[in-house]
């Protein structure tokens, strides 16, 4: 008789072992299942630097001084020239650059040929590759007041890569503070070596 009772012992020891090992086994399954999906959702959720930049806000966001503002033209201009885009997210990044323009800059043309004059200059450039840019330290920038604005000069220096070979390029840019107090571009020029 005592061995018949150690038979069912035996056997609830292992029901008792195989629903423990069943439930770690969900529980595992369950916290797989769970990081899978947050992974996945983090993939999803990745901005890209064009997206980073349509995200500012430059009504309650903007650069504070000319270096800030030709830093985010830099910015755009690796969106425009290092990214693929649908003529739809050019037209939102050329709409955003010109916030940054000086109101005379923006007058020069219509917006229709702008972005047309944009459209082509990105497709001249399809071969390029902005690698890198710097700006010059905040007390390298130009600050000069005439005809009754505040102006500023600064350079900056672009690294273009075409092909194997990479090109320095210095532009000098040429800012206006407006009426709000806020650091437009008026216009840049390439600086010639």
């Amino acid at each position: 008789m005592a061995k018949s009772g150690k038979k069912k012992g035996n056997g609830t020891i292992r029901v008792v072992v195989a629903v423990c090992i069943l439930g770690v086994m969900l529980v595992g399954f369950y916290y797989y299942l769970a990081h899978k999906s947050s992974a996945g959702s983090e993939e999803e959720t990745k901005v890209t630097k064009s997206q980073q930049v349509l995200m500012r806000n430059l009504e309650s966001n903007y650069p504070p001084s000319p270096k800030e503002v030709v830093k985010y033209y830099c910015d755009i201009t690796q969106c425009f020239y290092n990214e693929e885009h649908t003529e739809e997210e050019i037209e939102e990044l050329g709409r955003q650059i010109q916030k940054i323009y000086d109101s005379e800059l923006v007058e020069n043309q219509t917006e229709e040929e702008y972005l047309e004059n944009l459209k082509l200059d990105i497709l001249s450039m399809s071969e390029n590759v902005i690698s890198s840019y710097s700006l010059p330290s905040s007390t390298d920038v130009d600050y000069f007041s005439q005809d009754g604005y505040d102006w500023a000069k600064l350079y900056c220096n672009f690294n273009i890569r075409k092909g194997t070979d990479i090109i320095n390029t210095v532009e000098q840019f040429l800012l206006r503070k407006d009426e709000n107090g806020r650091w437009k571009i008026y216009g840049w020029k390439l600086v010639e070596e």
